[in-house]
């Protein structure tokens, strides 16, 4: 079969976080507080409500979202007990969190080339944030994409078809056309049931699915294997 577009998750399948963004945030909040610190995922989701101030969606482009960043660090410090410097702290945080690009995975710029040589339609879709763009930019990416669909800016996450078809519509393809790969067993699973050839990247081998790969460089095995 002849495919005309390929599409990709961002965090877990094209890009990782540097793991020492974590470490020197938690290093840096525990010197200011004087106690460790740590953010478990539910104290991470009380702060993100408290920033969006009751507004819904969250942030509706990058400079509603670079406001909400500096609200949450800055309520995010509050609740550590880090009143003297707020401001400046606050900035500190976003500076350098905002400003530390995800990385990609080894084989991520080997398979966009792959891809962008055959002239497929390239896309990403992404449960994430107005800076989805922004952030494979900093990566050094983003150029390979003509679409970036973020699940904040369509108002559904994965695996709604609403979000896959706002994708598939940005590109003018159908999903019968289309390739997809996610690290959640959950939305690659979505894509498939609207018709996409979907994959799931579980680099550390953990499902036993038809659809299961350890590499991205196993899409492009599929597809040649189809020539």
């Amino acid at each position: 079969m002849k495919y005309k577009a390929v599409f990709f998750d961002r965090d877990g399948t094209l890009v990782h976080r540097n793991p020492d963004t974590a470490k020197w945030r938690n290093e840096t909040i525990a010197k200011w507080s004087g106690k460790a610190f740590d953010l478990p995922y539910e104290k991470m989701i009380s702060l993100f409500e408290k920033a969006s101030e009751g507004k819904n969606p969250w942030y509706r482009n990058v400079d509603d979202e670079i406001a909400f960043m500096h609200r949450y660090y800055r309520y995010l410090l509050e609740g550590e007990g880090i009143h003297a410097h707020l401001e400046l702290r606050t900035k500190e945080l976003f500076d350098y969190l905002w400003n530390d690009p995800p990385v990609p995975y080894p084989e991520t710029i080997e398979v966009l080339d792959y891809f962008h040589k055959k002239g497929y339609k390239m896309g990403v879709i992404s449960d994430t944030s107005p800076s989805l763009q922004l952030t494979l930019e900093q990566a050094g990416i983003a150029h390979y994409f003509t679409s970036f669909t973020a699940s904040s800016l369509v108002g559904v996450m994965k695996p709604d078809p609403i979000i896959f078809n706002a994708a598939l519509n940005a590109q003018g393809v159908t999903a019968q056309d289309s390739l997809y790969v996610d690290d959640y067993d959950v939305e690659a699973d979505g894509a498939r049931n609207i018709g996409f050839t979907s994959f799931l990247i579980d680099r550390e081998q953990r499902h036993n699915s038809l659809w299961a790969i350890g590499s991205l460089r196993a899409m492009v095995d599929y597809v040649e294997a189809r020539i």
